[in-house]
């Protein structure tokens, strides 16, 4: 478990064009979060997804250069369709993840807060991270049209 100690912070946000409940049932359900989820060119294998205080996320990320990445989490908080909170395990960098989202004129506005420990801010990560959340919301927009008129 991380500590409350926080040494950097991400945040990325992006506006939806769809419902609060829609956008939060692209993340709940494990079969659509796996076609979106992760930067652009990454696949994704999941093991285990148990979205409840205390469960685990535990899948294998594909990237395009062939290399496998094993992901391990631990949900945190759960206010469905408001806010998940999540620790991610990974001993590379560890974080703790808030996702909050947020009724706005048009839609959906999804916030992203990775809160990291450690103090020396890695600038390479930072800017892959970024770029990264990025490709996540665009990936999502890319599942969410796809879906049009789906419930």
């Amino acid at each position: 478990m991380l500590s409350e100690k926080v040494g950097w912070k991400i945040s990325s946000s992006r506006i939806f064009a769809a419902s609060r409940e829609r956008l939060f049932g692209m993340f709940r359900d494990p079969v659509r979060l796996a076609r979106w989820w992760g930067p652009k060119g990454f696949a994704n294998t999941f093991h285990e997804f148990d979205l409840r205080p205390g469960g685990m996320w535990r899948f294998v990320m594909h990237g395009s250069d062939g290399k496998n990445y094993p992901i391990e989490k631990r949900f945190l908080e759960v206010m469905e369709p408001e806010r998940v909170v999540f620790d991610h395990l990974e001993p590379m960098h560890a974080f703790r993840m808030s996702m909050r989202f947020e009724e706005v004129e048009g839609g959906t506005k999804l916030s992203w807060e990775m809160a990291f420990e450690d103090g020396g801010q890695n600038e390479n990560l930072k800017t892959f991270i970024v770029q990264a959340n990025e490709e996540n919301f665009d990936r999502l927009e890319v599942c969410l049209a796809g879906e049009a008129g789906k419930p």
